[in-house]
C-alpha cells in the first residue's frame, strides 16, 4: 500500500509544475505573455523596446524612457482554447478503462493586465518610475470528471499574479537602464481521480486475482476518490533591463526576469465514493490519504530577452524578439506532509526554450496603425516525459492588430492571434497504474482590445 501511496502523490506533484500547456495558449509551458495588445499585435516582437507602451514596466523597465508623459494604460485578451483527445486506457490489471475523450477542457478566459508610467521632472527629469499588474504564468482546464483519462488529470487551475514597481534612468538620449521589484501571489488548485479499487483489489502483498473475482469487495474502477491538491504562496523577484540607440533608426534592448521561487501551503483532500475504503486504509494501518495539510516548490522560470526595433522610415517599423525560458529550473518536483519526509519526488526533465517573432507596424495615417507578426515557441516538454497534464508541444502564432489614436491623450488598439500548436501523443502511467495512449490535438485564438491615456 505504501507503493500506491507514492504513485498517488507523485500524479500531484507533476500536476503542481506540469500543468497542462494547451491553457497557456501563445506560449510553451505555462507561460502567458499577454500583457500588452500592442504586443501582441505584432507577435510579441519588439518588447523590450516598445515604443509609446506601458508593459515595459514589467517587459523592460529601462524602456520606460521612452514615455516622456504619464501613461495609464489597461489591456484585455480573451484566451479561446479549443482541445482534443483520442486515445484509450487500461488499468494496471489490463482491463479498458471507461469514459470518454474528457470534451473540450479549455473555457474562453479573460486576462487582465495595467500598467502606469510616471515620468519625473526638474533636477530628476532622467528618470521614470512604474508600476504594473499581469498573470505571467498560468492556466485554466477542466475534462469532464468521467472522462477516460480521469486518473491523471481533471482540473488544472493556476494563477500568478505580479505587482511590478520599477524604475528607469536615462543616461544619454541614447542609452538608459532599468529595474524592478516583482511581488507575485501564485495559487493552485488541482485534481484528478484515483483507483482504489484496484489498489485494495491488488493489495500488499500483490494478488491481482482479486481484482478477476466479482465476489471481492474491491474491483478496479469501482471505488474511486477524487483527489484535489490546493496551496498558495507570495514570493519577491526581479526585472532589470538596458536599451541601447546606436542610430536614429535602430533600438536594441535586453532584459532578465528572475526566477521566482513559491513554496506553496495548503491541504491534499480525498472524496471516496465508496465510504468502505477510508475504513480499510486505516484498517491496513495506512494513512497517506487522509485528509490534511501539505506543502511544495513551485519556480516560476527566468527569462532572458533581446529586441531589435528598425525604423525603416517615418512610417514603417519592424521588430524582432528572441526569448530564452529558464524552464530547466523544473528539475524535480517534491511534496511534503509537515514534518514528515517527502511523500513524493518526480524528475521533470524540462528543457530551457526559445522563442522567436518578426514583427512589424505602419502608420496609415495620424489615427491609425496597423500590425501583424509571426513567432515560433519550442516546448519545453519530450516525447518521454509528456504526461496528460503535459501535452505541450511546438507552436506558431499569427497575429493581427491595430491602434486608433482616438486624440493626443486617447488611443484604443485591439490585435487578434492565432495559435497553432503540433499535435502531441502521451504514453503514460498514472498515480493509480492507467496506462493513457492516444493523441491530444488543439489551437487557439485571442482577442485583446486595450486603451491607454496620456496626460
Amino acid at each position: 500500500m505504501q507503493t500506491a501511496s507514492r504513485h498517488t502523490f507523485t500524479a500531484l506533484a507533476l500536476g503542481i509544475a506540469g500543468v497542462l500547456a494547451f491553457g497557456s495558449a501563445d506560449a510553451s509551458g505555462f507561460q502567458i505573455r499577454e500583457n500588452s495588445v500592442k504586443n501582441m499585435g505584432r507577435a510579441n516582437a519588439g518588447t523590450t523596446v516598445a515604443w509609446g507602451d506601458a508593459s515595459v514596466v514589467l517587459n523592460n523597465p529601462a524602456a520606460m524612457s521612452n514615455l516622456d508623459k504619464t501613461t495609464v494604460q489597461a489591456d484585455l485578451t480573451l484566451i479561446d482554447l479549443t482541445a482534443d483527445f483520442d486515445g484509450t486506457g487500461t488499468t494496471a490489471v489490463g482491463t479498458p478503462v471507461s469514459g470518454g475523450d474528457g470534451g473540450d477542457p479549455g473555457d474562453a478566459t479573460l486576462v487582465p493586465a495595467m500598467a502606469a508610467v510616471f515620468p519625473l521632472s526638474g533636477a530628476l527629469d532622467n528618470v521614470t518610475l512604474g508600476m504594473s499588474v499581469s498573470a505571467p504564468f498560468g492556466l485554466k482546464t477542466e475534462y469532464d470528471p468521467n472522462w477516460v483519462g480521469r486518473y491523471s488529470a481533471i482540473t488544472s487551475d493556476v494563477k500568478t499574479i505580479d505587482l511590478t514597481m520599477s524604475a528607469a534612468i536615462a543616461f544619454t538620449e541614447r542609452f538608459s537602464v532599468g529595474v524592478g521589484l516583482i511581488y507575485q501571489h501564485a495559487d493552485v488548485t488541482l485534481s484528478n481521480a484515483v483507483d482504489f479499487g484496484t489498489a485494495l483489489c491488488v493489495g500488499n502483498p500483490p494478488n491481482p486475482a482479486n481484482c478477476f473475482n466479482p465476489a471481492y469487495p474491491f474491483q478496479p474502477q469501482g471505488s474511486d476518490a477524487l483527489a484535489t491538491v490546493k496551496g498558495d504562496d507570495n514570493d519577491w523577484g526581479w526585472v532589470a533591463g538596458v536599451q541601447f540607440r546606436p542610430s536614429d533608426s535602430v533600438a536594441i534592448g535586453y532584459a532578465h526576469r528572475s526566477e521566482i521561487h513559491h513554496t506553496l501551503t495548503g491541504t491534499a483532500t480525498f472524496d471516496h465514493s465508496d465510504p468502505s475504503v477510508p475504513a480499510t486504509f486505516g484498517a491496513l494501518g495506512v494513512h497517506a490519504y487522509d485528509n490534511g495539510p501539505i506543502w511544495a516548490n513551485l519556480d516560476t522560470p527566468s527569462t532572458d530577452t533581446v529586441s531589435v526595433q528598425w525604423n525603416v522610415n517615418d512610417g514603417f517599423r519592424v521588430m524582432a524578439d528572441a526569448q530564452l525560458t529558464g524552464w530547466s529550473s523544473l528539475a524535480a518536483v517534491e511534496i511534503y506532509r509537515p514534518g514528515g519526509a517527502p511523500l513524493a519526488q518526480e524528475p521533470f526533465n524540462w528543457d530551457d526554450t526559445m522563442f522567436y517573432s518578426l514583427g512589424g507596424e505602419w502608420d496609415l495615417s495620424d489615427a491609425f496603425t496597423f500590425r501583424a507578426g509571426v513567432g515560433f515557441d519550442e516546448t519545453p516538454t519530450n516525447d518521454a516525459a509528456r504526461t496528460p497534464r503535459l501535452p505541450d508541444n511546438d507552436r506558431t502564432v499569427y497575429t493581427l492588430g491595430m491602434s486608433w489614436n482616438v486624440s493626443e491623450a486617447l488611443s484604443v488598439d485591439a490585435a487578434y492571434m492565432r495559435v497553432q500548436i503540433d499535435s502531441p501523443s502521451v504514453d503514460t502511467t498514472s498515480s493509480s497504474g492507467v496506462r493513457l495512449v492516444g493523441d491530444f490535438d488543439g489551437h487557439a485564438d485571442l482577442f485583446g482590445v486595450s486603451a491607454q491615456y496620456r496626460f
